[in-house]
């Protein structure tokens, strides 16, 4: 499903018109944004959390190479569901 379809069924399960269903949208997407780059989770309940990862520094192998790497400490975007959104999917995928 891409953003487009996300959009339509959004407009279509609720009569919104489709310009105004996409700045919605995309006002939603630029706050989950800015508000991890702050350092800053986003919690959205029975939904799940967007979360910000701290990977520690690591030392990494250049095969081709064969030199060592110092990979730094840095920040990843996560995704964790809810756990009734969860069961949802497993029960769902069982049938």
């Amino acid at each position: 499903m891409t953003k487009a379809d996300i959009v339509n069924e959004i407009a279509k399960n609720t009569g919104i018109e489709k310009v105004t269903v996409q700045k919605a949208v995309e006002a939603f997407m630029e706050s989950v944004k800015d508000s991890m780059v702050a350092g800053n989770n986003v919690y959205l309940r029975g939904f799940g959390s967007f979360i910000v990862k701290k990977r520690a520094k690591k030392t990494a192998r250049n095969i081709s190479k064969n030199t060592t790497i110092i990979i730094p400490a840095h920040n990843i975007p996560a995704f964790k569901p809810a756990k009734t959104f969860v069961n949802k999917v497993k029960s769902n995928a069982k049938k």
